[in-house]
């Protein structure tokens, strides 16, 4: 299934970046596509790779100034997309135009809840500056034959509705035993989590040779950010800081011969960098004057008073990539396309230094060590071929893929010996991983019934190999060098990743029926079916001294079902509306790689069944419904209503606390985001935009184990903490008023 969002609609929606927009369409759940799990998706800039290896997730913040166009494919797809098992999302970016062109747009808004503080347990006051955004675009023609440049700018400003207070300092000194508490900060309120962003971008295009296009492009952010922690609502200052820096760039060269036949060569560099930690160094001295986090229950139930979060992490990935495909009108019948892709990513990531308590002439002191982190470098490539087929009614899309991926890692040649330190054992050395080829069918068919109504049929397998930081992290088999059989924490070094892992696949089908009811409303009926197997999960070895530890491994599995209707009616005088509906079953052994290890070490069962999926949202509603008098006024609504996601219900009983794992339901929710412009003359336009219109405090988020409600508890003084956290509500409705001007278009 595919779906295009042109720059039009974009601008008429409230949305402001990329996600957003993939948000919005038919099947997708919290980044979740027709049922599968994060990072399954393959995001595309221009037809090439903007994911991250590490976490297969887009490495970019992509603002819709940019975009030209954006095309979703969910469920199947063509044989020349791969790595991704759930979707696709290909990003079309604008290009310089021939005259000069200029574009720029300013809003500032804030969070709007007023007596909201019985409902939201935060400040509910209104700081109209707490969102700001500035961006500016120009194109136009470079001095030189047939060039063409893009230039775009953006400042981004934003500040959580949830409020900081800040009482304490990082380094505040408190006698914990006697109670005595020493506050020296300014009391001063600020956002407990904040955004600040600098992005831009920058194309030029060259057409001076007949029948070639050659493009240059570059786009940068640079972000700034912390994540909201209530327990540092007190001393927001000890909170650790994110750092990213992302830069997509490359060369793309189009080559038509004559009408039938064109060629597309793109050579592309992504780097992405990312830091989380509170100081750069870890040697910094003011770690050791903070201290760790410090709370006491008799102030703020618990609240961290004193030091900063010991949590240091960074990640950075340099991404080669060669791509090369060519498409030929060989007869009337045939449209070949094939292609190939080679991928040289090197990724780093770990803990860039340790803090932590040592005992040295009998005294506990806190020593920081600095750490090397390793940098790991597999080969990644693939080749396709399709045809599509046109056979008097009927079109066929017949296409095959072969994937290619070496870790370029070792692993224990035994696992049973995996440290070799087993005396007695045979001999365990470490041994190359293997190279994986993997060969993934596809076909699509389609029928036209008659004028206004046809059928379309797809089959295809769909493998994606694992993120590098999953098979990579704690891939180091020494650490159970002194496992020893009878140990009864069999975690104690945590879950080995295991850099031989072979490629996750899913087979899916698919089934759907599209009709132009009208001349302006059509409709679209997709029924749909995924089959899920080797999924990241968890194994138990066990070792020639029958002891045991766990490692990844593809062993979890699961599958969805489900069915998504759509209408589409295009403008009819001021109304357009779009109408979706998805529902869905989404089931399997494990929602997450290493809850089957979590499930262990709690003593529970590791559950080599199916239940319903964290994200298994059974009904889904979208709809856009747009008001407009072209020169004159728009007036977008978006509306989403969702079904509960599962959770896990806690009873009290003389049989134990749990029920079977996501056997409850959380609430309903509904959700209304509005967009409205005015034209005040032929290049200026004002616009005020709402999200979260109506307040609502809940959308599929957290809730109360002992009641399924996110509202109270069974267990109001256990829960103390959590009833007075607002971080677990939905944000609240935040109110942005924007001007867009412009000339030249």
């Amino acid at each position: 299934s595919k779906a295009i969002i042109t720059r039009e609609e974009i601008a008429e929606m409230p949305v402001q970046e990329l996600q957003d927009i993939v948000a919005l369409q038919a099947g997708v759940v919290e980044g979740h596509f027709r049922g599968g799990r994060l990072g399954e998706v393959q995001f595309q800039v221009d037809g090439v790779s903007v994911n991250n290896v590490f976490d297969n997730k887009i490495a970019l913040r992509l603002d819709r100034s940019l975009l030209e166009e954006v095309q979703v494919l969910s469920g199947t797809f063509d044989a020349e997309y791969g790595q991704a098992m759930s979707g696709v999302v290909n990003t079309v970016l604008k290009t310089g135009t021939d005259r000069f062109t200029w574009e720029a747009e300013a809003f500032s808004g804030g969070y709007y809840f007023p007596g909201g503080e019985d409902r939201r347990p935060t400040d509910d006051g209104f700081r109209a500056a707490g969102v700001q955004n500035y961006a500016a675009t120009l194109t136009g023609p470079l001095p030189l034959p047939k060039t063409y440049y893009l230039l775009n700018v953006r400042r981004y400003h934003f500040d959580n509705h949830v409020s900081a207070h800040r009482v304490f300092r990082p380094t505040d000194e408190h006698d914990l035993e006697e109670k005595i508490f020493n506050p020296t900060g300014d009391r001063a309120r600020v956002p407990l989590g904040y955004t600040r962003e600098w992005s831009g971008a920058a194309k030029i295009t060259n057409k001076s040779i007949r029948g070639v296009q050659v493009n240059y492009q570059i786009i940068a952010n640079e972000l700034e950010g912390q994540r909201s922690d209530w327990a540092y609502r007190y001393n927001p200052e000890g909170l650790a800081t994110q750092k990213t820096v992302s830069v997509a760039h490359g060369v793309d060269v189009t080559h038509s011969f004559g009408s039938a036949t064109f060629y597309r060569l793109s050579l592309r560099h992504n780097y992405h960098d990312y830091q989380d930690l509170v100081y750069d160094d870890v040697l910094d001295p003011r770690y050791l004057e903070a201290g760790p986090p410090q709370t006491d229950d008799a102030y703020e139930t618990g609240a961290i008073i004193q030091g900063v979060d010991f949590g240091r992490f960074k990640q950075k990935t340099n991404t080669y990539i060669g791509k090369f495909s060519m498409t030929s009108q060989v007869n009337r019948n045939n449209l070949i396309k094939g292609g190939v892709e080679i991928q040289y990513p090197r990724v780093v990531f770990g803990e860039p230094g340790r803090l932590e308590f040592i005992t040295d002439g009998g005294q506990e002191i806190l020593s920081a060590k600095t750490l090397a982190l390793p940098e790991y470098r597999p080969v990644v490539g693939s080749a396709f071929l399709q045809d599509q087929i046109e056979w008097e009614r009927v079109t066929l899309r017949p296409g095959i893929r072969l994937d290619y991926f070496d870790a370029r890692g070792s692993i224990p040649s035994d696992l049973s010996n995996p440290a070799n330190t087993i005396e007695g054992a045979p001999e365990s050395a470490p041994e190359e991983t293997s190279r994986k080829t993997y060969v993934s069918p596809r076909i699509g068919v389609a029928y036209p019934i008659n004028e206004r109504a046809g059928i379309h049929f797809s089959y295809g397998h769909f493998i994606q190999f694992p993120p590098i930081g999953e098979v990579f992290s704690n891939a180091d088999y020494s650490v159970v060098g002194d496992i020893q059989a009878g140990v009864e924490d069999r975690l104690g070094v945590g879950v080995l990743g295991n850099p031989d892992i072979e490629p996750e696949k899913t087979v899916q089908y698919e089934f759907g029926y599209k009709q132009s009811i009208t001349d302006d409303l059509g409709m679209d009926i997709t029924i749909f079916y995924k089959d899920v197997r080797d999924l990241l999960g968890v194994e138990f070895v066990t070792t020639y001294n029958v002891a045991e530890y766990a490692r990844l491994t593809n062993i979890d599995f699961g599958n969805v079902v489900g069915f998504t209707l759509a209408f589409d009616q295009r403008r009819i005088g001021m109304l357009r509306t779009e109408l979706d509906y998805t529902w869905q079953l989404a089931r399997g052994n494990s929602s997450d790689p290493r809850e089957t290890a979590d499930r262990e070490a709690a003593g529970e069962d590791p559950r080599p069944r199916q239940i319903p999926f964290d994200w298994d949202q059974r009904h889904t509603f979208n709809a856009v419904v747009s008001l407009s008098r072209p020169e004159n006024f728009n007036v977008t609504s978006i509306l989403r209503v969702a079904s509960g996601t599962p959770f896990t219900p806690l009873i009290e009983s003389g049989f134990g606390f749990g029920l079977e794992t996501n056997s409850g339901r959380k609430p309903a929710s509904v959700l209304v985001d509005m967009r409205a412009e005015k034209t005040v003359s032929r290049n200026a336009h004002l616009f005020l935009r709402v999200f979260n219109l109506f307040d609502t405090r809940f959308f599929n988020g957290s809730v109360f184990p002992s009641t399924g409600s996110p509202y109270y508890s069974r267990f109001p003084t256990a829960d103390e903490v959590a009833l007075g956290n607002p971080t677990r509500f939905q944000d609240a409705r935040r109110i942005e008023l924007g001007l867009k001007i412009g000339a030249g278009n």
